[in-house]
């Protein structure tokens, strides 16, 4: 079982960046597609990128698609996603997860185990 801790949230200004990480122990971290999901109250959680295990595919959500970038380190056993030209509406908590294949990559249900979150919030 792999174990997720996000961090690297934080209030930043409309037009700023942000780095998330996303630090996993336990199994093998390298075999396991990674995404990125967020979640506002009220709605469901919404995909926002993800990364293939060793191919690195990446695949993102039209509406951060040129503005994120997502990767990993599978020697650190972390994966990042690169949070720039943020919006007001990128406000959201952020959760990284792991799943067993990147088929379904942008579904939350392809994956098994979630991190706690950590919370984004852009100023205007």
């Amino acid at each position: 079982q792999v174990q997720l801790v996000e961090s690297g949230g934080g209030l930043a200004q409309a037009g700023g960046s942000l780095r998330l990480s996303c630090a996993a122990s336990g199994r093998v971290f390298s075999s396991y597609t990674v995404g990125w999901f967020r979640q506002v109250p009220g709605k469901e959680r919404e995909f926002v990128a993800a990364i293939s295990p060793s191919t690195l595919r990446t695949y993102y959500a039209d509406s951060v698609k040129g503005r994120f970038t997502i990767s990993r380190d599978n020697a650190k056993n972390t994966v990042y996603l690169q949070m720039n030209s943020l919006k007001p509406e990128d406000t959201a908590v952020y959760y990284c997860a792991t799943g067993s294949s990147y088929y379904g990559a942008n579904n939350r249900k392809s994956y098994d185990t979630w991190g706690q979150g950590t919370q984004v919030t852009v100023s205007s």
